[in-house]
């Protein structure tokens, strides 16, 4: 944790040096909306989930439907150091526009002041910055995801021990999901004993941490997976080695839900592995990414209230604004829906 830390100063402190050698941009910075026009440059945090792997195909796609011109997406590759300084070299080629996912909600930060002194807009997808600017924030509502999650297995377990393996809890997501889903499990089923396993988005920390749950704890009844793009081989791996792996329906089945609506997770649904996910639009955050930077470049701007597709616009913060994505529960009755983006890659 230290040496990220470094990193990610260490980057932020070479970008402040860059800035403060041409001068500061922020008085002359162009407005943006000169035409509306230009390349966007999109970054993503990873790509060893599927989950990342699909956005990152749809970003090209759905950039075209928009009208917008994108540059082939850049992968942070877990590093947020990397990603500021990706950040920096977009800029540097001129793009006029950004779609960032962050991987650290407080480092990317330095990255968004960067591309308000040159006068950029920046769209972040699917992770909200701690502060900076942003034009909007495209998101699903990831509390909900966390309420979402307790209440499929709640319906399931009502009593004894559960698990949750969390995300990164420097990502606002990783600490929406998580709380949500204690305070549900708190309020709602006060009979379930929630237990935690810190796996950052990576699966090896899930499988480590997931050992050593089960073999202090083999009664463990549920576990909540907050990426199923990462986290649903390892759990069902861990589950195997303990002689935990039942299908559902088994009474010996240990409840499984987790987060993303990937193929992967449908086709385990489908086999009676996995109980349920919730769905995760990759597919729109592609779109509306590319649909509110070609706004933003245009000089629009924008307000709370509902879209014209089906979401609702909230101020999470002071001039945060997040449009919020709809998010469904996905599961043995709804799994063939033509509408879940994970049955139309």
């Amino acid at each position: 944790m230290r040496t990220r830390v470094i990193k990610v100063a260490a980057a932020a402190t070479a970008l402040g040096l860059a800035l403060s050698a041409c001068g500061s941009t922020k008085d002359n910075a162009p407005k943006p909306g000169a035409g509306g026009g230009g390349k966007v440059g999109a970054t993503i945090p990873l790509l060893t989930s599927p989950f990342w792997q699909a956005y990152n195909n749809y970003v090209p796609l759905k950039a075209k439907d928009q009208g917008v011109e994108s540059l082939p997406t850049v992968n942070a590759d877990s590093d947020s150091a990397k990603q500021i300084t990706d950040v920096n070299t977009l800029l540097n080629q001129g793009v006029k526009g950004l779609v960032v996912t962050p991987l650290d909600s407080a480092a990317v930060v330095a990255g968004l002041k960067a591309a308000e002194n040159k006068g950029v807009p920046v769209v972040a997808v699917d992770v909200a910055p701690e502060s900076g600017k942003v034009a909007m924030v495209v998101r699903a509502d990831n509390k909900a995801y966390g309420t979402k999650a307790c209440e499929a297995i709640g319906a399931k377990v009502t009593s004894g021990k559960v698990v949750q393996v969390m995300g990164d809890l420097a990502s606002v997501n990783g600490r929406d999901r998580s709380e949500a889903f204690r305070d549900c499990m708190k309020t709602k089923f006060p009979g379930v004993q929630v237990l935690e396993v810190a796996a950052e988005w990576k699966a090896d920390k899930a499988s480590s941490g997931l050992d050593s749950l089960l073999t202090a704890n083999p009664d463990i009844k549920a576990v909540y997976m907050q990426a199923g793009g990462v986290y649903l081989a390892p759990t069902q791996q861990a589950l195997k080695r303990k002689n935990l792996y039942f299908p559902v329906g088994d009474p010996k089945h240990v409840v499984l839900v987790s987060n993303d609506g990937i193929p992967q997770e449908l086709a385990a649904i489908r086999a009676g592995e996995l109980d349920a996910t919730v769905s995760q639009p990759a597919d729109d955050y592609a779109k509306y990414g590319m649909y509110w930077i070609k706004k933003a470049m245009a000089g629009e701007t924008f307000k709370a209230g509902p879209t014209d597709h089906g979401s609702t616009i909230v101020e999470v913060r002071p001039g945060i604004l997040e449009d919020q994505l709809p998010a469904p529960v996905v599961t043995k009755e709804n799994v063939d829906d033509k509408a879940l983006w994970g049955n139309n890659l």
